[in-house]
């Protein structure tokens, strides 16, 4: 028996090395952890039970047989994040560098459907190469299995995608139909053809950083939600993403104990709109102020600006946020926020997250590359999550709240629970200037007279009570006690119960 037992640890030594310690050494030089290590940051502590150890690649083409190496590059199987459960892969550099073969994805096929089937969510931490060429259609068949999955998974369980070395070719659209994507910068790239082949068909001469590194995405392509320094800080920030959401659709967030009263005043909410309507402030301090610890979960910092959406609490709650910001562009929708918002809007409605939403919103972007770019159809996706959405719903009021973008910025029009406004709210078609030069438009050359007009339009309507006296906003509130409102709110609405028309799904404006 000692004899099998030994074997038996001789087994699991070796599979535990992966592609041997030079490549393992390799793989420390670049600032990367190794495929087990990567798991034993992400998970509790004695938590993770593997699964497959053993199985290897069944290849024999191109000399493959020679090479046999247990676990055949992703390392697979549960533990717990914070004590509850998740369900993971790794894929291992080491081996073949990351890349997938027949049985690789198999092995990340087996998680998946035990995921679903236990509702729980999955974490993928990618490392590959892409396709393993030796394998061919055996190699695209265990990919598509895997695409096939994460279409079927979406909205039952949560599915986060971690991308800490190269995801190339057709590795790169798994993650892409996760719920989130992180990045670590300077180890970590994403991109459909390499720069390679970019060059030899286009004649463009670009860096793997450039095509597909984290910045490139984090900013400007927006297919990562966050990028983070070194492989730990990136796996850190998963676990508090992790704590934030449900384990499946068909259970609640966690509830987390808190010391922060939600009868907390912020007198300094009272202050924070600039006398000036001109003038921005940042709406990130609102957040802070009125959430449980000022903890603020941000997804896709680094990408459109002018709208702010993340995680936080209320009353232990997880709550979804999405708030304009007046820094950038003025807090104006545009494409890019509209998607953004949309995007995470839909995520929090498919895992019953409330969603509180802050508005100081002078409308959509004007512009000739707007409307070429499609703002129609793109604002539409807004709208469109937004009187989707079933979820409770807390609108905020904060300043302004104009034309169109009042509509769609959870009005009340649009099935939103409870509608407050601060007094410093301003909901009109438009400013009061450019209203006024409409309206008395043969009174343009009477600076005087247009002064008085435009102070009595900014009486008359730049202020909350003629919605408030129309039930369109609920009740007008001191800033300060916002904390105190939105979490009795979301209180009352935490049995809420919608009522759809019967439909396979809905047609969102894509």
């Amino acid at each position: 028996m000692q004899n099998i037992i030994a074997a038996l640890e001789e087994k699991r030594a070796e599979a535990r090395l992966g592609g041997g310690q030079k490549r393992i050494d390799a793989q420390h030089a670049k600032g990367k952890l190794t495929a087990r290590e990567r798991l034993d940051v992400l998970l509790d502590p004695g938590s993770f039970e593997e699964y497959d150890m053993f199985v290897t690649h069944r290849a024999v083409e191109f000399g493959m047989e020679k090479t046999i190496i247990p676990g055949d590059g992703v390392v697979t199987g549960w533990g717990t994040v914070n004590g509850r459960l998740v369900y993971v892969f790794s894929q291992d550099f080491t081996v073949f560098g990351g890349s997938l073969s027949e049985t690789h994805a198999q092995k990340i096929c087996k998680i998946m459907d035990l995921a679903v089937q236990n509702g729980a969510p999955v974490i993928g931490l990618n490392d590959s190469g892409g396709a393993r060429i030796q394998e061919g259609v055996a190699a695209l068949g265990g990919y598509a299995e895997v695409f096939w999955r994460n279409v079927q998974a979406s909205g039952a369980i949560p599915q986060i995608s971690v991308i800490m070395g190269p995801s190339a070719g057709g590795a790169v659209y798994s993650p892409a139909m996760t719920d989130f994507i992180f990045m670590v910068k300077d180890t970590s790239y994403m991109y459909v053809t390499g720069p390679d082949v970019v060059k030899t068909v286009t004649s463009e001469i670009v860096t793997h950083e450039e095509l597909g590194g984290a910045s490139t995405h984090t900013r400007i392509s927006a297919v990562a939600d966050a990028a983070f320094d070194n492989d730990i800080e990136t796996l850190l920030e998963v676990r508090r993403l992790v704590d934030f959401l449900p384990l499946s659709a068909t259970v609640k967030p966690p509830r987390l104990a808190t010391n922060d009263s939600i009868e907390r005043s912020e007198p300094s909410l009272d202050s924070i709109i600039p006398a000036s309507a001109a003038k921005p402030y940042d709406m990130r301090e609102v957040i802070t102020r009125v959430a449980d610890e000022g903890d603020f979960f941000e997804i896709q910092k680094e990408h459109a600006g002018n709208i702010l959406v993340g995680f936080m609490r209320i009353n232990g709650e997880s709550v979804g946020v999405v708030a304009n910001q007046p820094l950038v562009l003025a807090g104006c929708l545009d494409i890019n926020s509209s998607k953004k918002a949309a995007r995470f809007i839909r995520f929090c409605d498919a895992f019953s997250i409330p969603i509180l939403t802050l508005v100081d919103v002078p409308g959509f972007l004007p512009g000739v590359a707007q409307e070429y770019g499609g703002i129609i159809k793109h604002g539409a996706k807004l709208l469109f999550a937004y009187a989707e959405a079933t979820v409770p719903k807390v609108t905020v009021i904060t300043r302004k709240a104009y034309g169109g973008a009042y509509d769609v910025m959870a009005s009340k029009h649009i099935r939103a629970d409870v509608n407050y406004a601060w007094p410093t709210a301003e909901i009109a078609v438009m400013g009061a200037k450019g209203a006024t030069e409409i309206l008395y438009r043969s009174e343009l050359g009477d600076r005087e007279k247009i002064a008085r007009r435009t102070a009595d339009y900014e009486a008359r309507f730049a202020n909350p009570f003629v919605a408030a006296e129309r039930g369109f906003i609920d009740d007008v509130i001191m800033p300060r006690e916002t904390r105190r409102r939105v979490a009795r709110a979301f209180e009352t609405l935490r049995h809420k119960k919608a009522v759809i028309p019967a439909k396979k799904h809905g047609n969102i404006p894509l």
